[in-house]
């Protein structure tokens, strides 16, 4: 159905008395087993809503009660919770063995300011953490603002980071990117041989949004398992009106609208682990029995899922078809399709950081504030889109 590679098997967990399950099930990975769920600790609970004031019983109570349940694979960056996430989190696991828990941890490309620190920042994780090593590592959000930076030798982060993979501190290496497709291509062609996984955007609103579809099949070429990030698009996908919901009572009654988008993950095959950002153990509860075990949507549930997810972008998003007739007709020479497609990423998110990241790879004079509003483009845009307003727009929505 989906044209990608065999499911990986799921493998109870050992919390299972008088034939009841207790706990997630298990991918296999290499030498380990990760619970097909993972906690993602970039959006826990939080002190007087000040992202960087964790608070700390109740996300302890969160990491005791997942640990419980068989969830063992916890992922934190460097800057999540305003630098404060690894340090909590080290916190939470301390009291557990080593061997009980999947660490994941990742180097933080998406600040620039960063890229000639990778060994003070690499010591510093461990500590934070409280760990003498990861059990997976990233190169985190490998995309076009930082895809020079990241490979410039002076820098040395894709060396060193192999060096302490060569010393045990690092178990496995892997990267994560919120980038296009073509910069995944480039990057894997430069250091694909020494990556073991690979963790993107992935649900059923990206599939076609953000080529998720083809980034899949990419990551099969390459034979990369995949980390999900962002299964309910920062819980979007949770809240969906009851006329949206409608079709998706019809063919499966029980399933929230949440369930819906973990259900679309878990039926696309070679997915290691999906990350949730659970922020409350109402979420933590829900999220754990939808991983009791897998039930992938067949094909009727999967077109209809689709349709939903159109159905969500038609009412926010430019209906551009990528045919180039404007770019042969824009005296600024912009790359019109580009910039709408980011446009509409950022309209429908409500802001965030993917079109702002994309833009400061593109030179100045190309970005949406330098259209000059002559319209020349629409004389010819087949879809009739009102492309200078949708630039002076998404300026605007740039300047906050």
């Amino acid at each position: 159905m989906l044209g990608v590679w065999s499911a990986l098997p799921g493998i109870r967990t050992e919390t299972e008395r008088e034939g009841v399950f207790l706990g997630v099930i298990y991918h296999d990975f290499k030498e380990l087993k990760l619970s097909a769920l993972g906690l993602g600790f970039m959006r826990m609970p939080v002190i007087d809503k000040k992202d960087d004031q964790l608070d700390e019983p109740a996300c302890f109570e969160m990491i005791d009660y997942a640990m419980a349940h068989g969830i063992n694979y916890y992922d934190t960056g460097w800057g999540y919770h305003g630098e404060m996430s690894e340090t909590v989190l080290g916190k939470a696991l301390a009291k557990y063995p080593r061997e009980s828990f999947v660490l994941a941890d990742k180097f933080p490309g998406y600040d620039l300011s960063t890229m000639d620190k990778v060994e003070w920042i690499f010591e510093e994780q461990l500590k934070k953490c409280q760990v003498d090593y990861f059990d997976l590592y990233l190169l985190h959000n490998v995309c076009e603002m930082n895809f020079d930076p990241y490979m410039d030798p002076k820098n040395h982060i894709y060396p060193y980071l192999l060096e302490q993979k060569k010393n045990g501190r690092i178990h496995h290496l892997g990267f994560s990117t919120h980038g296009s497709l073509e910069t995944m291509k480039r990057f894997l062609d430069l250091c694909g041989e020494g990556m073991e996984f690979c963790q993107i955007q992935l649900n059923y609103l990206d599939w076609d949004f953000q080529d998720a579809k083809a980034k899949v099949e990419l990551l099969r070429e390459w034979g990369l398992p995949i980390i999900v990030m962002e299964p309910v698009r920062g819980g979007r996908l949770a809240r969906l009106t009851p006329e949206q919901q409608a079709p998706l009572r019809a063919l499966r009654p029980q399933e929230s609208p949440a369930a819906w988008a973990f259900r679309f993950v878990q039926s696309v095959p070679g997915i290691l682990v999906t990350l949730s950002g659970m922020s409350n153990m109402d979420q933590l509860r829900e999220n754990i029995g939808l991983y009791e075990e897998e039930k992938p949507l067949n094909q009727q549930e999967w077109d209809t899922l689709q349709q939903v997810g159109k159905e969500l972008l038609a009412q926010k998003s430019l209906p551009c078809t990528g045919c180039h007739y404007c770019v042969s007709h824009c005296p600024q020479g912009l790359d019109i399709p580009m910039l709408l497609n980011l446009y509409n990423e950022h309209y429908f998110t409500g802001g965030g950081f993917i079109a702002p990241m994309a833009l400061r790879a593109v030179p100045a004079d190309k970005r949406p504030e330098a259209c000059i509003g002559c319209r020349s483009c629409e004389a010819v845009c087949p879809q009739q889109i009102e492309i200078s307003q949708a630039m002076a727009d998404f300026t605007r929505l740039l300047k906050g």
